[in-house]
């Protein structure tokens, strides 16, 4: 299923990676311009992406407070695109609560929803029931095994908190992991983040419930290509 049409405007080499939001690209097609900046809209490593040498897709980018023109979209894993732009996330899980319907039919949802000490992705109200989602992009796989996070996350860690703060205050309480790989199941990377993977497992016991769709990027399209489940029974809700 055909998620939205994102497209690209060129493609190129990627250099390196000054800071954590901004990357160094030769670009290749329609135009050949070298040293060119993009922005990063990602927090995360992307080490299986974003080092030197790789192919990587760009969207020319807009606004007039911008400081680089560019946008990275997506870069080559072997033979496939993996989709790297977390601006569309709110877009992507937007459609897939929407429309696959994981909490079934709903009254409203509501996104950025404050609670505790941080802004929750959406608050999905039910009848009488709400319940707390926060959503997190996995663009790393090894062996088939999508892992998140690929950089430590102490604030991924307070999401985990305050949705096991909500299940103790009567809310439901859910996180879903947009999957941008094709793999087989999904695992919390212990070896990079032992603090969120120990978190993550609380949260289930207490509840949380985790939720795996997995997408692709088909050309300019990002499609809806059905679950996966965890790795680990321990994360089996």
């Amino acid at each position: 299923m055909v998620v939205l049409e994102v497209g690209w405007d060129a493609w190129g080499i990627f250099r390196q990676r000054p800071n954590r939001f901004l990357g160094i690209v030769d670009i290749k097609e329609p135009f050949v311009q070298e040293g060119v900046k993009v922005h990063v809209h990602d927090p995360g490593r992307l080490p299986e992406i974003l080092y030197p040498g790789n192919t990587v897709y760009l969207k020319r980018a807009k606004g007039r407070q911008r400081k680089t023109s560019w946008d990275l979209i997506a870069g080559k894993v072997g033979n496939s695109l993996v989709f790297t732009n977390s601006s569309y996330h709110r877009k992507i899980s937007t459609w897939y609560i929407q429309r696959i319907k994981p909490f079934g039919d709903f009254l409203s949802l509501r996104p950025e929803y404050p609670f505790g000490r941080s802004r929750l992705d959406f608050l999905v109200e039910r009848g009488k029931e709400k319940i707390l989602v926060e959503v997190k992009g996995c663009t790393l796989a090894q062996g088939k095994v999508a892992l998140f996070p690929d950089a430590p996350t102490s604030r991924g860690r307070r999401h985990l908190e305050e949705l096991i703060t909500a299940r103790k205050k009567g809310f439901g309480a859910a996180v879903i992991f947009l999957v941008f790989r094709e793999a087989r199941c999904f695992s919390p990377n212990r070896k990079t983040d032992p603090d969120f993977s120990r978190t993550l497992e609380r949260a289930v016991k207490k509840g949380v419930k985790i939720l795996l769709p997995v997408f692709s990027l088909e050309g300019e399209k990002i499609v809806f290509k059905g679950h996966i489940k965890p790795c680990q029974s321990s994360l089996r809700t």
